[in-house]
């Protein structure tokens, strides 16, 4: 499935600079801040040395470790995280867990740090096997749901969980990653029924979306596809309301939401359709186009909250927001693709170039962008944009993913750099060497596809990794989760890639 880096590649980073939210538990003591360390921790003041007899609060030791797992994850790298823990809860006087991080990271000020150094004094271990135990208290908290939830939600950006317990989450979270990291999955090809298909280019898949459960292929047609990723089957087909066609791919799909249960779709003549997984055919139409007043749909995404669009075609229209519970429309302006108008129009008539894409981070952030400009909205308050800057240089709009907090684009030098949606503070930056790129990310992880051979970079430095063992030709969409990359090739074959753990 590896093949080693590839002499022309290389790569350069710079260091990271995460998101500066607080670790400490939330007033109700889930733990669901999302963040990867910051410097407004705030724990239990240790102001003097405790004598041998006295207990570690367990409160105090669960936000140790979270701090310990997020400084970890910041100066190191997620899968650092698993080992930093491993080593604070078989703490003993020859393995302190500093030993893996700075102790003026963990501790910042002089108190915590003089507390922090009685602490081996007073910890009880016995055994003589390498795995140290600690004491009562510290076993106890190992062993939270509680403290595994937040660790789950703060390095892995997971909110729910898909089993049995939280701990048992993380594990599969960071085995998972460790899989993608070393290029460890399973390919296989998609199948599914191709009858009915009523124009010579209706097999062709125009966008991918993924979900925990399923994969959603989006066909010129204006059909979606459902696989489900458990068993790899064809499990459902929803089909668009018809209407006026204003062109030979006006039907065509630009995007599509999966919000259990819902299946959202959107063509390029405007229309949006609502279908429930596991309901009818037929799909609801919520929202009925106007191609004459908003230009083409080019591209359309979003989460349960909200849905955005980006339209090409008429001046001072491109992105549309709507409110994803309501369904209304809440806000539509700025211009970002009043250059691509013409080009808009024309996707209606034939396979043209991609006018523009647009995605949406965790953070309620959206990010769009044409080959000559990109720009930051925040969907809560869209009326003023949080960036907009221009690219000399000029950017390649396949390129352009995001993730839970940071996006990719990459310029027509080959040159991508992965910044963080709300600062644009810079994570890393890589040279590709490649031209025509697509590319999809996930949240360590960078794809990308070019002459038919995916390669995946790590982006929290910028390291190229390895390139797939399959090569797929020409390539229409892909995405990727933090399990699964899905490829939607030229030739009507869906590939997908299973890097879960097993």
């Amino acid at each position: 499935m590896m093949s080693s880096p590839s002499p022309s590649s290389s790569s350069s980073s710079s260091s990271p600079s995460p998101s500066s939210t607080s670790s400490s538990s939330s007033d109700d003591g889930n733990g669901n801040g999302t963040g990867h360390g910051g410097h407004g921790f705030e724990g239990p003041s240790l102001t003097r040395r405790r004598g041998n007899n006295e207990i570690w609060p367990g409160p105090f030791i669960e936000d140790l470790a979270v701090r310990v797992a997020i400084d970890a994850c910041r100066y190191i790298g997620r899968l650092a995280a698993a080992a930093a823990l491993a080593t604070l809860f078989r703490v003993n006087k020859s393995l302190p867990f500093v030993s893996l991080i700075n102790p003026w990271i963990i501790f910042p000020n002089a108190n915590m740090r003089n507390g922090a150094a009685g602490m081996w004094e007073e910890v009880e271990v016995w055994g003589d096997s390498p795995r140290e135990k600690v004491c009562s208290t510290w076993q106890a908290v190992s062993r939270s749901d509680p403290l595994w939830q937040r660790l789950t939600s703060s390095i892995w950006g997971r909110t729910h969980r898909m089993h049995a317990t939280w701990h048992e989450e993380y594990v599969y979270c960071h085995q998972t990653s460790q899989n993608f990291r070393l290029g460890r999955s399973v390919h296989e090809t998609l199948h599914f029924d191709p009858t009915g298909v009523d124009i010579s280019d209706g097999l062709i898949c125009r966008c991918l979306t993924l979900s925990d459960t399923h994969l959603a292929c989006g066909f010129a047609d204006g059909t979606i596809r459902l696989f489900e990723l458990a068993t790899r089957l064809h499990v459902g087909t929803f089909l668009p309301q018809h209407g006026d066609h204003f062109g030979r791919f006006s039907r065509a799909v630009s995007g599509i939401i999966i919000s259990d249960p819902r299946v959202i779709f959107a063509t390029l003549d405007g229309d949006i359709h609502v279908a429930i997984i596991d309901g009818q055919q037929q799909a609801r139409r919520a929202h009925v186009g106007n191609i004459v007043d908003d230009g083409s749909l080019v591209d359309f995404t979003g989460c349960g909250r909200w849905w955005v669009g980006l339209y090409a075609g008429v001046p001072g229209r491109a992105i549309h927001i709507w409110d994803g519970n309501t369904e209304d429309l809440v806000y539509m302006n700025t211009t970002l693709t009043d250059r691509e108008s013409l080009r808009g129009w024309h996707m209606l008539t034939g396979l043209t170039e991609t006018v523009g894409r647009v995605r949406v981070t965790h953070r309620e952030t959206a990010v769009a962008c044409t080959s000559n400009r990109f720009m930051v909205l925040d969907l809560r308050n869209p009326e003023f944009s949080l960036h907009d800057r221009e690219s000399r240089i000029g950017l390649m709009v396949n390129s352009l993913d995001s993730n839970n907090e940071a996006f990719i684009t990459v310029d027509n030098r080959g040159r991508a750099t992965v910044r963080r949606a709300e600062t644009l503070d810079e994570v890393c930056r890589f040279n590709t060497r490649l031209g025509n790129i697509m590319s999809c990310m996930n949240l360590g992880y960078a794809v990308m596809c070019a002459g038919g051979v995916i390669r995946v970079w790590e982006i929290e430095h910028g390291q190229y990794l390895y390139s797939f063992g399959e090569n797929v030709g020409a390539v229409n969409a892909m995405v990727a989760d933090d399990r699964h990359v899905a490829v939607a090739g030229g030739d009507t074959t869906i590939h997908l890639w299973d890097f879960g753990a097993q």
